[in-house]
């Protein structure tokens, strides 16, 4: 009898549990739950709504038990950076912050008057980011709540805690942090120390695959899941995405695309050099001891607050109507740095992209589709320009691009980003994130052998949309626009 296995996916926009079940060389999805995630402004600072996550959760594996039967395991990811604390009687001290609160403006700067920049990169090999837990943290140096926890969890891991009462770090959400130290794979506490942070408060990292242990006897003997194990796939939810990306050569980029969009390739360690470095590079832990080189960039992050600020005036559209405006909207009229300051999180994202356009010397984008192509045309260029980069870095052409999640159901992002980059893009699975989380629990259970095996099982599963290269000479044009513009903007925000 195959197994049912549940994958909980939270990313930052929404959450869902899939059960999935190996049938040979396929694997079944079952989508069961689906829930929004919001953040929650209180006092002005925005927080994740933790407690009611967890319950969604729980609804999530009992709909799996109650339609598909006894679930052998449960993997639980998450997006990055954030976190819970917790007290000597393991009780959770406030609510987590969300990663674009703003007290963590100017905190970089403070923690390289500690510890300099480039040795903060040397150590952990991560690409510098204000919304980092690093900085996070330091902004509660001096607050009560750090003085009084005895544990710090990542998101996924605190799940994993209400789920099993463990205490434990999962390795690929622990190398977001920026004290990971990927040379010498452990926690970089004499970084903290430095710092003035504690590292005391750390858990014992484990590798994706690992059985964390069975479902607290409180839940498991409410909803009939008493032989339930919670397994830690790859507990980033980038790092669960990239796993199930269906590769069959070595000389490929991947981008997981959804609010974020990460882009890289996958190394057997991670790349530290002044290359990575200079170029902001990150190396995130991945499944089989392997690392992600990549780059964070700004996703359809973009698209997504402007659609939310339409409908706040009235405008309600859906995203196909979004990007059917964006088709017909003219080119290249105006061009945007996705990653710029200005963009991570504005109270009106249209009003953003204005100023943004207004103060480089470019129009001013007018109506919903040119605001949409804009963005899109911008996050493809920026594409365009992560994959040179990566190239210089890694000494040969990368042959594909494989966009994997959400995004690739974006056939006009799709296709931008293979007329940018001058290659094949292959788009899919849509729900790789689950996927790849459910195929670490079946591994974790031995159904198959090995990482070769689940991918072959992707590839078995999941037809892929080819994306070939077309009208290559105009975005040609466009990029050197698009790099005189990145330069523009940073010389602006170097002298003010």
């Amino acid at each position: 009898m195959p197994k049912n296995f549940v994958a909980i996916d939270l990313g930052a926009e929404s959450g869902r549990a899939v059960v999935g079940k190996l049938e040979g060389m396929q694997l079944a999805l079952t989508p069961v739950h689906r829930f929004p995630n919001r953040a929650v402004r209180v006092a002005g600072h925005l927080h994740w709504d933790a407690l009611r996550l967890f319950d969604e959760i729980l609804i999530g594996v009992q709909l799996a038990a109650k339609q598909c039967g006894a679930i052998a395991s449960i993997g639980v990811d998450t997006w990055g950076v954030d976190f819970g604390l917790l007290d000597r009687d393991g009780a959770l001290i406030g609510n987590p912050y969300h990663y674009r609160d703003h007290r963590t403006d100017g905190v970089m700067a403070r923690v390289f008057d500690c510890v300099p920049r480039a040795q903060v990169f040397a150590t952990t090999g991560i690409q510098f980011m204000q919304l980092n837990t690093l900085y996070q943290l330091f902004a509660m140096r001096d607050s009560p709540a750090l003085a009084r926890a005895r544990t710090l969890l990542m998101m996924p891991d605190l799940f994993n805690y209400w789920l099993t009462g463990e205490k434990l770090g999962e390795f690929t959400i622990a190398t977001t942090t920026q004290f990971y130290d990927s040379r010498q794979r452990a926690w970089a506490t004499e970084m903290l120390g430095r710092v003035g942070l504690p590292g005391d408060i750390l858990p014992r990292v484990i590798p994706p695959t690992t059985k964390i242990g069975a479902l607290l006897p409180a839940f498991a003997d409410h909803a009939g899941l008493q032989a339930t194990q919670v397994i830690a796939p790859a507990c980033h939810d980038t790092g669960s995405a990239v796993a199930a990306v269906p590769a069959r050569t070595e000389r490929f980029a991947y981008i997981s695309s959804g609010t974020w969009s990460l882009m890289g390739v996958v190394a057997p360690n991670a790349v530290i050099n002044d290359a990575t470095r200079d170029f902001n590079f990150t190396n995130e832990g991945g499944v089989g001891g392997t690392f992600r080189l990549l780059k964070n960039i700004a996703g359809l992050w973009l698209v997504q607050e402007c659609r939310r600020a339409w409908a706040r005036g009235g405008n309600d559209l859906s995203y196909d109507a979004i990007v059917a405006l964006a088709e017909r909207a003219q080119p290249f009229q105006m061009l945007v740095d996705p990653d710029h300051a200005a963009f991570l999180n504005p109270d009106d994202m249209p009003q953003a992209i204005a100023q943004f356009c207004a103060s480089t010397g470019q129009p001013v984008p007018q109506d919903p589709g040119t605001f949409a192509r804009v963005a899109l045309e911008g996050l493809a260029l920026k594409y365009r320009a992560t994959l040179g980069q990566l190239e210089s870095i890694l000494g040969y052409r990368l042959e594909a691009i494989h966009i994997v999640g959400g995004g690739s159901q974006n056939e006009l992002l799709c296709q931008f980003t293979a007329d940018a980059c001058a290659r094949p893009v292959y788009a899919g699975p849509v729900e790789a994130t689950a996927i790849g989380n459910l195929l670490a629990q079946a591994l974790a259970l031995g159904e198959f052998a090995s990482w070769d095996d689940a991918r072959a099982i992707v590839r078995a599963t999941f037809p892929l949309e080819t994306y070939e290269p077309r009208a290559t000479g105009a975005w040609d044009d466009a990029y050197a626009r698009f790099s005189q513009v990145m330069k523009n903007a940073q010389d602006q925000t170097t002298s003010s």
